[in-house]
């Protein structure tokens, strides 16, 4: 006797939100572990601070990209670019100085 093929089950509404609120939860620890290393090393004098507080400016300036474009207002854009030179700042100090 021989079997149909599988059928692959498709993503629903409901997976794909699933699938965004993981991703955000997931985000979210990782924002917090970051934040603890950043005082972590700032507080021993580890020069990654400056290195860790950069992925943190280039995390939120990211974020509000993306508000920006699902709502499309300015100041969304404008704080974004700001963090994101700050951030960008952060990684070439680090970058040059360790």
């Amino acid at each position: 006797m021989k079997q149909p093929p599988r059928q692959k089950p498709c993503k629903d509404e409901r997976d794909e939100q699933i699938d965004v609120q993981s991703k955000s939860y997931a985000l979210e620890y990782v924002i917090a572990a970051t934040q603890i290393l950043t005082i972590i090393c700032l507080v021993k004098g580890n020069s990654a601070w400056k290195g860790s507080l950069s992925l943190l400016f280039l995390g939120a300036a990211f974020g509000l990209f993306y508000k920006y474009q699902q709502y499309t207002e300015k100041p969304y854009r404008q704080v974004g670019v700001v963090l994101l030179l700050i951030g960008i700042v952060l990684m070439i100090w680090f970058g040059i100085t360790g």
